[in-house]
């Protein structure tokens, strides 16, 4: 496939978690796109952590843009200069206050290809074990549930895991060899 031509580029918002481009592009038939909108976020990891008994350690969450609590694995953003696995053990540890003893990258994904510029980089965290009290941001309001492994189909099923990210994390999990669901 033919790249699009960036014919122009600004900012129109700049925020500390997110920048908006408006890009000026010409596609390959020739036509002109005027305002076509990228949405830059930095990347971010997605662990799953699981322990020596088959349990997996999981977070709820309330998501203001669903309007309701979301059962999601330990994530967040990679810090600039800070490497996948790095980043999965901070976010382990200030979510959950678990730590692991293998760490195993998984891969990544786009986790909206057309408007967002970021990856989404999965890690799954064996041998996990509680290491000290947990210490989220500020703007997290955090539940730790530890849950069977063999549990983690039904949250999706019941609409209780919803971040599309997630279940394509547990799906590379599985494809991979790491987890069975």
């Amino acid at each position: 496939m033919v790249p699009w031509k960036v014919l122009a580029s600004r900012y129109v918002l700049r925020r500390k978690w997110m920048d908006v481009r408006e890009d000026r592009v010409q596609l390959p038939s020739g036509v002109v796109l005027d305002e076509f909108h990228v949405i830059e976020y930095p990347d971010w990891v997605c662990v799953i952590p699981i322990t020596d008994g088959g349990e997996v350690v999981l977070v709820e969450q309330y998501r203001h843009a669903i309007a309701r609590t979301s059962t999601e694995f330990p994530a967040g953003v990679i810090d600039g200069g800070e490497d996948v696995v790095t980043a999965a053990q901070r976010e382990l540890l200030e979510e959950t206050g678990f730590g692991a003893r293998e760490w195993i990258r998984l891969g990544s994904c786009a986790p909206e290809p057309s408007r967002h510029a970021n990856a989404a980089h999965f890690v799954v965290a064996r041998g996990a074990y509680r290491k000290s009290a947990p210490t989220p941001d500020d703007s997290e309001t955090i539940r730790v549930r530890v849950v069977p492994l063999e549990g983690l189909s039904s949250l999706v099923r019941d609409g209780h895991m919803v971040h599309g990210v997630h279940i394509a994390a547990l799906h590379v999990a599985a494809m991979r060899g790491q987890i069975t669901v």
